[in-house]
């Protein structure tokens, strides 16, 4: 089952957009972004100036880190899993989730209830 998900690009997403798409409960997503961080600060910023709560993640980064636990380096490995467990913890129940993409140069934003 697909779900189209509206597509922004950065420039074209204004703060009156993102105000708009966040008091509406809408998901979203921003393509072809050169500054990710910029972005994201800007899209959490307008989530919470609406009361709402939300989780900042890196896309694709759990199943990455599971290929890992069996390297050499799988005490680190184990570490980043404990440090993301406790990352989900603090952030429970978000309205939002916000996942990064740099390979792919996109935002996700997903209304979560």
């Amino acid at each position: 089952m697909s779900i189209d998900i509206q597509k922004f690009t950065a420039d074209e997403l204004t703060l009156e957009k993102l105000d708009t798409l966040v008091m509406r409960r809408e998901s979203f997503q921003v393509v072809a972004v050169s500054n990710i961080g910029s972005t994201v600060e800007k899209i959490e910023g307008r989530i919470e100036k609406g009361g709402l709560r939300c989780r900042i993640f890196t896309e694709y980064r759990a199943t990455s880190l599971l290929g890992s636990f069996l390297a050499p380096t799988a005490p680190l490995s184990w570490m980043a899993g404990i440090g993301m467990a406790a990352h989900n913890l603090a952030t429970i129940n978000p309205d939002y989730e916000i996942g990064k993409n740099k390979l792919a140069g996109t935002v996700t934003v997903k209304y979560m209830k």
